[in-house]
């Protein structure tokens, strides 16, 4: 017979899927519409036409459809965890799940966007030899929260272990 005891524990993958998007949506409403330092294809389309511009534009838009699926993913596994019995965690839990997350989204996205594809960079707007220092300082920035985010995390299971 199957134990009936609701699982209790902190649904991890939702926080790190909340923390991906919230990661994405820094990047796309500040970097990319805000401060206007890159788009998502600007390195591959430079804005110097509204063809450039109208192809990044829906590129980034893609990029913002993505990062609201991690979001919606997120909110439904933390509402199925929930919806099965109560929950027993920490706010550190949910805090460490999302830096870890966003984290991971700045180190996904630094490497692989950045540094493989080069499809953009940080902030175009800067001088071109200051651009690997903007993506590198991105990448530490992604690594710091990881850090933090695991460390959090850890200590919330330790938290939400205690009798």
């Amino acid at each position: 017979m199957a134990d009936a005891t609701p699982d209790r524990t902190f649904p991890t993958a939702a926080g790190i899927l909340f923390g991906l998007g919230l990661g994405g949506f820094f990047d796309g409403i500040v970097l990319h519409q805000m401060l206007q330092w890159h788009h998502m294809l600007s390195s591959w389309y430079p804005i110097t036409s509204i063809e450039a511009l109208e192809r990044n534009t829906l590129w980034d838009g893609i990029f913002h459809s993505a990062t609201y699926v991690f979001v919606v993913l997120g909110l439904f596994l933390l509402w199925r965890r929930a919806h099965r019995g109560r929950l027993h965690w920490s706010g550190r839990q949910m805090a460490g799940a999302v830096l870890l997350g966003w984290g991971a989204f700045n180190l996904v996205e630094g490497v692989i966007d950045h540094q493989i594809l080069g499809i953009h960079h940080v902030n175009e707007t800067a001088e071109r030899t200051r651009w690997l220092a903007w993506d590198l300082g991105f990448l530490a920035w992604g690594a710091a929260m990881a850090l933090i985010g695991a460390a959090l995390l850890r200590s919330g299971r330790r938290l939400a272990a205690r009798p």
